[in-house]
């Protein structure tokens, strides 16, 4: 049975207790029943994990004792920052939890015209916490023991005024450059992703003003939530980890 993991907001150190959060205690307690005695493996995103047990637990607590620290890492060694035009639905939760598997760095969702354009401070705050809750358990299920950040949702051309990347990637169906045709990006990447309608012609033109090399994925259209999954596994096979050896 595989141990189960849980992500820890406080600092950790072996020979120490923790207090597990309520939502992380109900899912330890309630759903998987785990009993005083039961392992688990924790993180606190700063690198490494520890082996744990649980100790002592409530109807909404659970306290671990913090045992044998293991300095492992499961970062890709190439960097990839997304920004991820938001959509409605459920589609942006997707995206996130699917991008964080697949090993990206930042998350940056944007606003745009064939997405979601507008949304004021107190949604853009909800919609973040909401959607670094996904990353985090997304990271909890995925072996990751550093959680990529989710920024807060911004517009696209505030967005692309402030990215620092070397190699910047817009995904565009009507692009004649194959993403399998990009040259290696060295070390890092940044790869902007658009709704359900993808860019506007006046956000591709301003995004490639910005330094962006537009490349298709394929000859089928996909669904934005679809092609996050689809262009991130593509770059981590041609040059991140998914090529690499475990030894």
């Amino acid at each position: 049975m595989r141990i189960p993991r849980f992500y820890v907001d406080t600092l950790l150190a072996s020979g120490t207790t923790v207090e597990l959060s309520a939502e992380a205690a109900h899912h330890a307690l309630q759903v998987l029943r785990l009993k005083a005695g039961a392992p688990l493996r924790v993180f606190n995103g700063e690198g490494g994990e520890y082996d744990a047990v649980l100790v002592h637990s409530t109807k909404r607590s659970a306290a671990l004792a913090i045992q044998q620290f293991y300095d492992v890492e499961r970062e890709s060694s190439l960097r990839i920052e997304l920004g991820q035009a938001v959509s409605r639905g459920d589609r942006m939760d997707f995206a996130v939890q699917k991008s964080t598997e697949l090993g990206v760095s930042s998350i940056s969702p944007l606003l745009s015209e064939h997405g979601i354009g507008r949304l004021d401070e107190k949604q853009r705050r909800k919609k973040q916490d909401h959607w670094q809750r996904i990353a985090v358990n997304a990271c909890e299920q995925c072996g990751r023991n550093r959680i990529p950040p989710v920024r807060m949702p911004v517009p696209l051309n505030e967005w692309l005024s402030g990215v620092q990347a070397s190699f910047k990637l817009v995904l565009d169906p009507e692009s004649d450059l194959a993403i399998t045709q990009l040259p290696d990006p060295g070390d890092g990447i940044c790869i902007m992703i658009g709704a359900e309608g993808g860019f506007s012609a006046d956000e591709l033109a301003a995004a490639k003003q910005a330094g962006f090399v537009g490349a298709r994925l394929g000859p089928r259209v996909l669904r934005t939530e679809t092609a996050a999954a689809a262009a991130l596994a593509a770059l981590q096979t041609c040059w991140g980890d998914f090529g690499e050896s475990d030894a």
